[in-house]
């Protein structure tokens, strides 16, 4: 059996350590934004959403499947000026990258479809895109039940 021995000074093994220590975290941090890149490029294009394929093929790109065609279709105008009852609808949007201030005072359609295969089984959950000249600029997923939901497009 063979036993080797070294000394070290305490300094040199706590910058060793430390050292050893920081590359990990560079090498995690670099990791993270590899994957932060990689999700957010696999978001689909809202631009040139022209057609009701179009928007099926946009919200299946999320995970949705939907109904062949809306149940509604409305014309609607964004606010000019949006007072604190928005707060929150214009925080779900900017957490998705929509800026709906961008769309003030701007007529858009809101199509609104019928999700047929949401997590939790639950019936009648519908999802709406916001758009604007062959443009999504908003949209959600929403129970219309009495004690329901709303959330972003991104499937929970």
């Amino acid at each position: 059996m063979l036993i080797m021995t070294a000394k070290m000074p305490k300094r040199k093994l706590t910058l060793g350590v430390g050292l050893a220590a920081l590359l990990c975290c560079c090498a995690i941090a670099l990791n993270f934004g590899q994957v932060r890149e990689t999700s957010a490029s696999a978001l689909p294009n809202p631009k040139g959403v022209k057609s009701n394929q179009d928007r099926i093929d946009y919200l299946s790109a999320y995970g949705w499947q939907v109904g062949a065609d809306p149940l509604a279709i409305q014309e609607l105008l964004i606010p000019q000026e949006m007072d604190e009852s928005y707060t929150e609808y214009l925080a779900l949007q900017t957490s998705q990258g929509f800026d709906l201030n961008k769309y003030a005072g701007k007529r858009v359609k809101r199509y609104t479809y019928e999700v047929l295969n949401y997590p939790t089984g639950e019936t009648g959950v519908q999802v709406n895109l916001l758009i604007c000249k062959n443009t999504v600029v908003g949209g959600e997923v929403l129970s219309p039940r009495l004690d329901g939901f709303l959330h972003g497009l991104a499937m929970p």
